[in-house]
C-alpha cells in the first residue's frame, strides 16, 4: 500500500470528507482573523457580539424560510445538553422517539433516565434502514432525527398527530428538505452543515413550542438554570446567550449560512445542491461491481453523509492510501462494524470535490487489485 501513489491531478482541491466537524471554507478563516481584533474577546453581552448572533439568526430565519411566530434561539452547549434541556422544558409526559442508528437512540436514553417523566415509546429500526413514523395518541412529543449520522439514511419529519414535533437535525440542517410548519422544535448543532465548530445548538422554535416551554415552566418542575429552556428563548431574543458563547463558532456559522443565502438563495437551492453529489455518489458506488449503497431503499439515503459497502476490497486499505494522500475521515461509524467508506458532503463540500473523491477511490482500487 505504500507503493500506491494517487496523481495529484485526481485529487480533490480539500480532502476534508468527515462527518464531524465538517470543512471550514477559508473565507469563514478569513473573516475570523479580519475579527480577531475587534470581536473575539469582547462581551457577548455588548453589540459587537449581539451583531455576530443577530446576523445568525437573521441567516437561519431566511434559510429556512420561518413563518411569523418561529423564533430562532441559541443556547451554549451541543445536542447531548440540549437532550437534557428537552427532557426538562419540552416533552410533558411521555415521548415518542424514531431510533435507527447509535445517535437517533439517544435521545430516548436521556429520556428513559429521567424520573419525572414516564418511559419513552420507541420505534426502532435496523441499521441501514428508516423506521415507519405513525401517530402516537399518548404521546405529548413526537421526537425525530432528521439524519442517522452512523448509517446514512434521512427520516424528513412529518406532522402525524397533535404532539409536538421536535426533530435533532445535528447532521441534517441546511442541507436536507424541511417544511418547517411540520416541525415545532427543530435543532442543531453548527459543526456539520453550517461549517463551523460545536458547543452551540440552535433551534427554530413554533409558537406551540414557545407555549410549552413557558407552561412546563410555570410548573413546579425542577429545572437546572444551564438547561432552562424559557431562560433560552428570553436571551435569543436579546441576541445573547445565557452563558458565555465561543464567539468564534457564532461568526463561524454566520459566514457559512450567509455563503448559503448568496450562493443558493434558500434552503430549497441548498437541497438542489446536495441532491447532485448524493446521485454522484450513490450512482458511481451502483455502477461499480466492488461497492454498493449500504441503504437500499434509494427514498432513505442521505443527501450530505452516503455509506457505501466495499466488496473484496478492504476499505480499511483504501483509506490508509487516501489519508496518506491528505483525503481524511472517511471511516465507517466504528460500532457499525462493516467494510465501509462514508463520506460527507456537506454544503461546504462541492460537487466537484465529491467527483474527485470517487476518481481517488477508483485508482486505489485499481492499483490494489494489480
Amino acid at each position: 500500500m505504500s507503493d500506491v501513489s494517487i496523481p495529484s491531478d485526481l485529487l480533490p482541491a480539500d480532502g476534508r470528507f468527515g462527518a464531524g466537524p465538517s470543512r471550514v471554507p477559508a473565507a469563514a478563516l478569513a473573516e475570523l482573523q479580519r475579527l480577531g481584533t475587534t470581536v473575539l474577546g469582547t462581551s457577548h453581552r455588548q453589540e459587537p457580539v449581539r451583531s455576530e448572533v443577530r446576523r445568525l439568526r437573521e441567516g437561519m430565519r431566511a434559510l429556512f424560510g420561518l413563518p411569523d411566530g418561529y423564533e430562532v434561539l441559541l443556547t451554549v452547549g451541543g445536542a447531548t445538553a440540549f437532550w437534557d434541556a428537552l427532557a426538562f422544558g419540552i416533552i410533558a409526559r411521555r415521548s415518542r422517539h424514531y431510533t435507527f442508528g447509535e445517535f437517533s437512540g439517544k435521545f430516548a436514553r436521556v429520556v428513559a433516565g429521567a424520573p419525572w417523566l414516564d418511559d419513552p415509546d420507541v420505534v426502532e429500526a435496523v441499521p441501514g434502514t428508516a423506521p415507519v413514523p405513525s401517530p402516537a395518541p399518548d404521546c405529548d412529543v413526537q421526537a425525530w432525527t432528521h439524519n442517522e449520522t452512523s448509517t446514512g439514511v434521512m427520516l424528513t419529519p412529518a406532522r402525524l398527530d397533535d404532539a409536538l414535533v421536535v426533530v435533532d437535525a445535528t447532521s441534517g440542517a441546511g442541507a436536507l428538505p424541511l417544511d418547517v410548519r411540520d416541525v415545532d422544535l427543530y435543532y442543531f448543532s453548527l459543526q456539520k452543515g453550517f461549517a463551523s465548530d460545536g458547543g452551540l445548538t440552535v433551534a427554530l422554535a413554533s409558537p406551540a413550542a414557545l407555549a410549552r416551554i413557558a407552561e412546563l415552566r410555570a410548573t413546579d418542575r425542577y429545572v437546572p438554570a444551564f438547561l432552562d429552556l424559557a431562560t433560552v428563548v428570553e436571551n435569543s431574543r436579546k441576541d445573547q446567550t445565557y452563558n458565555t458563547p465561543a464567539v468564534a463558532t457564532i461568526v463561524l456559522a454566520r459566514v457559512q449560512v450567509e455563503a448559503m443565502l448568496a450562493e443558493h438563495g434558500a434552503l430549497d437551492g441548498v437541497v438542489r445542491a446536495q441532491r447532485a453529489k448524493a446521485h454522484h455518489l450513490y450512482g458511481w458506488a451502483e455502477d461499480r461491481p466492488w461497492a454498493r449503497p449500504f441503504v437500499s431503499a434509494a427514498e432513505d439515503r442521505s443527501l450530505v453523509v452516503g455509506t457505501i459497502d466495499l466488496d473484496g476490497v478492504s476499505a480499511d486499505d483504501v483509506n490508509r492510501v487516501l489519508r496518506a494522500h491528505g483525503v481524511v475521515d472517511t471511516d465507517p461509524y466504528r460500532k457499525l462494524g462493516r467494510n465501509q467508506l462514508r463520506v460527507a458532503f456537506f454544503p461546504a463540500v462541492p460537487l466537484s470535490d465529491v467527483e474527485a473523491y470517487t476518481a481517488c477511490v477508483d485508482h486505489v482500487v485499481g492499483a490494489l487489485a494489480t
